[in-house]
């Protein structure tokens, strides 16, 4: 298992030269990877863009690029142009979003996802690839019928045959899609007591088309709290949860309160969406159960971290992706160095 590190969206927890001086710590660390996230503020493909010409070893990566926010042409083109200036360390992070930011931001219709990030897929690898993008789909056709347009092929020359590509995968249906068109998962809320079933699901997606879970690169982001007391680490994670649980979608679809359900906290899960609704933030945050906050962060002393690393490579996690808490970017910094030395006295590096 390698180390990878989020910094989620930028700019939002310091300033820029914080999140740079971050990720420069990482890439010094070792870690594999560095990804960042987009919704309706920083975009993803201008950080990369900006890590990628200040780092020379660490790969980038989106996570995620929103589906309804580019064309998938525009994803082939960005992707493999990522991959050039980066010489050859872009990994492709794909997401449909969720409704509220697809269709009241974005100004695209929330239908057929599941046909939508296949199809979307499907063109992306067609572009990449440098043949010519003609698609007849339920949600894409490529050129459109009855005009002037025709079928084209990437002018670009990608760096790599293969531009590693990855899906942000929650319900059962999407996760059987990831793993039969994606090489690897970007899975939130990853806990290791509650792995057999979406694992189960990727690997059906796996056999359709004749291969198993080996280089499948299983990616969770999970929230690192340093510090002596398990309890009071959690506490700077409990906002974060609640605004997922409570307040990403409406009250009749909300994937990860649905996640949260299925994970066995579905009385805790209601609760925390009925206050985050009622605008009742701080009761929201107070609801989120100790144990869910424990079981998919990082939290306590360095000896701790290390035996929940262990645990998270025996579940199968390939790249451990970590989001530092704390309020000054030195602490952040520290809690890096603090996971590369947990990640060493755990002995499941590679």
């Amino acid at each position: 298992m390698r180390l990878g590190l989020n910094v989620g969206y930028w700019g939002l927890h310091g300033s820029s030269g914080d999140d740079l001086a971050l990720v420069q710590e990482a890439e010094r660390l070792g870690f594999a990877a560095v990804w960042v996230a987009e919704a309706y503020g920083s975009d993803a493909v201008s950080v990369l863009s900006w890590i990628a010409a200040q780092t020379s070893s660490i790969d980038i990566g989106s996570a995620i690029f929103q589906i309804p926010a580019r064309t998938p042409a525009m994803t082939a083109m960005t992707a493999a142009t990522l991959d050039t200036l980066s010489q050859g360390r872009f990994r492709l992070g794909l997401g449909v979003s969720g409704p509220q930011v697809s269709e009241g931001w974005h100004g695209v219709r929330f239908a057929k996802p599941l046909a939508r990030t296949r199809e979307y897929v499907d063109i992306v690898n067609l572009a990449l690839a440098r043949q010519k993008v003609e698609y007849h789909g339920s949600t894409y056709e490529l050129p459109l019928p009855d005009g002037p347009g025709k079928a084209l092929h990437l002018m670009l020359h990608p760096v790599r045959e293969h531009i590693p590509l990855y899906l942000a995968a929650i319900g059962p249906k999407n996760l059987e899609l990831c793993g039969e068109i994606a090489d690897g998962w970007l899975p939130v809320f990853f806990a290791t007591g509650h792995v057999s079933e979406p694992l189960e699901r990727i690997a059906a997606g796996r056999a359709k088309v004749g291969k198993d879970l080996t280089g499948f690169d299983i990616a969770p982001t999970v929230p690192l709290v340093v510090g002596p007391d398990v309890t009071a680490c959690a506490d700077p994670v409990r906002p974060y949860a609640a605004l997922y649980i409570g307040g990403m979608g409406s009250r009749e679809q909300n994937f990860y309160n649905a996640l949260a359900t299925r994970m066995g906290f579905g009385d805790a899960a209601a609760e925390v969406q009925n206050r985050y609704l009622a605008k009742d933030y701080a009761g929201a945050a107070a609801a989120v159960p100790h144990e869910f906050i424990d079981a998919t962060s990082l939290l306590g002393p360095v000896g701790r971290i290390a035996e929940r690393m262990a645990e998270f490579a025996a579940a199968g996690v390939g790249t451990l992706s970590v989001s530092p808490y704390g309020d000054t970017a030195e602490e952040r910094i520290n809690g890096l160095r603090v996971a590369a030395e947990a990640l060493q006295k755990s002995g499941v590096g590679t």
